[in-house]
């Protein structure tokens, strides 16, 4: 029978569990769901936070009119966080595994107070140098490494039937961080000033690399070979879905981001409603489990396809709020961007495993071993890519925040950005037919196109 102990690590480090299995219903029942629970709150909180500090320069960047920044040299304050966090989410993935989830948890959180700190320190003194808000600016990308970290972690509490859910919930609670941020800043810094954007979040960073400390767990059951992330990145499939994820979740936090500066240099009569950004990104975290719903029932091609329409279709009535100067219809049309994007990220997210499956028990038949084996290798490919796919998909981020500031520093606006951003989703829109939803889908693997992928 299995059972669950807490025993040294063969460094002897405390808090080790040494038993884990997830997937014996028995164990589950008894005592994996409360251990992994327990570990799930707390991995949220200290993932919500990465996300806030990740994020905390769209806000910030709005109030910077001392500095006599230009657009676009905001644009790219805004930008690097972005930059930066895709980067980290490489290494970050590895972390749990090779230092155990709570320790990572706590070392992660703890790295959240030089952002925080040095946000403080950059905006309390006028004669703050351009080049340092960009280095400032840039360790906030610590805060979007945070999410690969917290979703290898959760991985290996949950049993395979019950980690979409877990992840679900765990991306949910990281992704409401740019709405959270977005909302609380423009309250804080009235009531304190500016460098209290930074300050503000030291007691609850503490307060989180603690509650790792005292109630997250370490698994040495936990595996992670940087050659199996490697071995995915040769795959075309990874690429491919690296491009789509791109169009969803680097729409996301790209828009999500962009959202309080394009008001206020778009429309500077109607400045005082950035504090309403935070709609944006809140939109867009809460619907994508919807996605996931849809995908479920339809198949995640056929609502990824369609989403790319729509996110099209969204992005043009963008561009004509903005030519008609109507921020209504600019903001109307902007809140479906974002909760399109959100849907998308649902829907990507839910191919993943599924094609690497179909790739997998391509010309097997069920119920055999040789079929059960390869499931387990498509699962194992899967979960490698995952990691890929969401570094890459992040760096979307940073190219619609420079499309912006590059637009707008060259033409005065930001139509040349969008008309990019359009032709972008189009393409997705053919690239997900074309090796998806087409009779024979990518490598002439027809088990693609029937897999509901």
């Amino acid at each position: 029978m299995a059972t669950t102990t807490v025993t040294p690590h063969p460094a002897g480090t405390r808090g080790w569990i040494g038993d884990w299995h997830p997937d014996d219903p028995e164990f589950w029942d008894r005592t994996g769901r409360r251990v992994a629970r327990r570990n799930l709150v707390f991995s949220i909180f200290a993932e919500h936070l990465g996300f806030t500090l990740w994020t905390v320069w769209s806000i910030v960047s709005v109030q910077l009119g001392a500095y006599k920044f230009s657009t676009d040299q905001l644009f790219w304050i805004v930008a690097l966080p972005n930059l930066v966090g895709s980067a980290l989410r490489i290494p970050y993935t590895f972390g749990p595994a090779r230092f155990g989830g709570r320790n990572f948890t706590v070392v992660s959180a703890l790295l959240l107070l030089v952002p925080a700190a040095l946000l403080a320190v950059a905006v309390s003194d006028p004669a703050t140098p351009y080049w340092m808000f960009l280095v400032i600016a840039a360790t906030a990308g610590l805060g979007g490494g945070n999410f690969a970290s917290s979703m290898a972690n959760i991985t290996y509490f949950y049993p395979q039937s019950k980690q979409g859910s877990a992840l679900g919930l765990n991306a949910a609670g990281g992704n409401i961080g740019v709405s959270s941020v977005q909302l609380v800043m423009p309250l804080v810094i009235g009531a304190f000033g500016l460098a209290a954007a930074g300050l503000f979040w030291v007691p609850f960073i503490l307060a989180s690399a603690l509650g790792a400390w005292f109630f997250m767990d370490n698994l040495s059951s936990a595996r992670a070979e940087p050659r199996e992330m490697a071995r995915a990145a040769g795959k075309a499939q990874t690429w491919v879905m690296s491009v789509l994820y791109i169009g969803t979740f680097g729409s996301f936090i790209g828009y999500s981001t962009a959202f309080p500066l394009l008001i206020k240099s778009q429309f500077p009569e109607h400045a005082g409603l950035v504090t309403l950004a935070f709609l944006g990104p809140l939109v867009g975290s809460l619907i994508r489990p919807v996605g996931g719903w849809l995908s479920d029932r339809l198949g995640g091609a056929t609502v990824t396809l369609w989403n790319f329409a729509a996110m099209a279709g969204s992005v043009l009535l963008v561009y004509l709020g903005l030519a008609q100067h109507s921020f209504v219809l600019f903001f109307a049309a902007y809140m479906l961007l974002i909760g399109t994007a959100g849907v998308g990220n649902g829907s990507t997210y839910r191919m993943i495993p599924a094609i690497f499956r179909a790739k997998a028990v391509a010309g097997l038949e069920a119920g055999t071993d040789a079929h059960d084996a390869a499931v387990r290798i498509g699962r194992r490919d899967a979960a490698a890519a995952i990691g890929f796919i969401s570094a890459i998909g992040a760096f979307g981020g940073f190219f619609i925040n420079r499309g912006f500031g590059t637009s707008i520093g060259a033409t005065g606006g930001a139509g040349a950005a969008i008309a990019a951003f359009a032709i972008f989703y189009a393409i997705c829109f053919v690239l997900t037919w074309f090796c998806y939803l087409r009779k024979a889908g990518m490598g002439a693997v027809p088990s693609l196109a029937a897999a509901r992928v």
